[in-house]
């Protein structure tokens, strides 16, 4: 059992953003992730970082925290040039960084480069080429590939990752196709669990649907001649419909990991307090939480 927190880049890095990185490794959190978005959502109008420069600078300030991005996607990466960025963010890190990747969504950043939003099914073949060349771009030395809608010519990631064969990578996947790419390249699943109840579900159905997912992957790694027990299974919280409570007081939040650590969920992801937004909480609780709740888990 595993706890991280995902921070979001909103805090400018002399105006306590450093000072959040720095805290999350005090706290004890496994692993600090950040969203790698060119905006998102209600924050749009207002400061948001870069995701891999604020990484760096966090790997820069810590020691032992594992970093990483809860999702990277291809609506404006290319495999190429993401590459050798993650690359040097892992040298950097001295070996500390995961990433969250994903298939992409129809946000702010499916049209900010002036192209059309992809639909589900375009997002869907997009994702099936970039995760297989991007594996290859960090584990082999030179790489030529052309593809339907990624390209690479004699592109050289030289040294390589520190981490051997390379980074691990965290899939975002619920269907079938993501299931499958989670289970030919993946170290780790990442969940938020099923979008259609979010608004209208309970937290039981939640979970059945959870269980569900599991089921899926475990399916996807049967098919390869994978053991599921491989891959670790991430749930990043505030998207089932428990939304925030769990973070209203640490009995709370106990009783919300036991259940999801029971279904097979190793590692539960929390939001560092952001005030007057969806994740408004009170720092007193998550801190106690960073540092008490698996305590009473074990």
């Amino acid at each position: 059992m595993r706890l991280s927190t995902v921070i979001l880049p909103v805090r400018p890095w002399r105006e306590g953003g450093q000072e959040q990185w720095t805290s999350a490794e005090e706290l004890g959190f496994h692993t600090a992730y950040t969203y790698d978005h060119l905006s998102w959502r209600t924050f749009r109008d207002g400061p948001w970082f870069g995701a891999l420069p604020t990484l760096t600078a966090a790997a820069t300030a810590t020691e032992r925290l594992r970093l990483g991005t809860l999702v990277t996607s291809p609506n404006f990466r290319h495999p190429v040039t993401l590459a050798k960025e993650l690359m040097s963010l892992d040298d950097i890190s001295a070996g500390r960084f995961t990433l969250g990747i994903g298939a992409g969504g129809s946000g702010f950043d499916a049209t900010a480069l002036g192209q059309e939003a992809w639909t589900p099914r375009e997002r869907a073949d997009r994702f099936a080429e970039f995760v297989p060349l991007l594996d290859r771009l960090l584990t082999e030395a030179d790489v030529t590939h052309r593809g339907t809608h990624y390209s690479a010519h004699e592109a050289r990631t030289v040294p390589g990752c520190v981490q051997r064969p390379r980074l691990p990578f965290a899939v975002a996947a619920t269907g079938p196709r993501g299931m499958g790419l989670a289970a030919a390249h993946g170290q780790a699943w990442v969940t938020t669990g099923d979008p259609r109840i979010f608004e209208d579900g309970t937290p039981e159905q939640s979970r059945k649907a959870i269980r569900a997912q599991i089921e899926g992957l475990g399916a996807a790694c049967a098919g390869i001649g994978r053991d599921t027990a491989e891959l670790d299974k991430i749930l990043l919280t505030g998207f089932t419909p428990d939304r925030g409570r769990p973070l209203d007081s640490l009995d709370a939040f106990v009783d919300f990991a036991g259940r999801h650590f029971a279904l097979g969920i190793d590692e539960i992801v929390i939001h560092a307090p952001i005030p007057d937004s969806d994740f408004a909480a009170d720092q007193a609780v998550f801190e106690k939480i960073a540092t008490e709740a698996l305590a009473q888990l074990r």
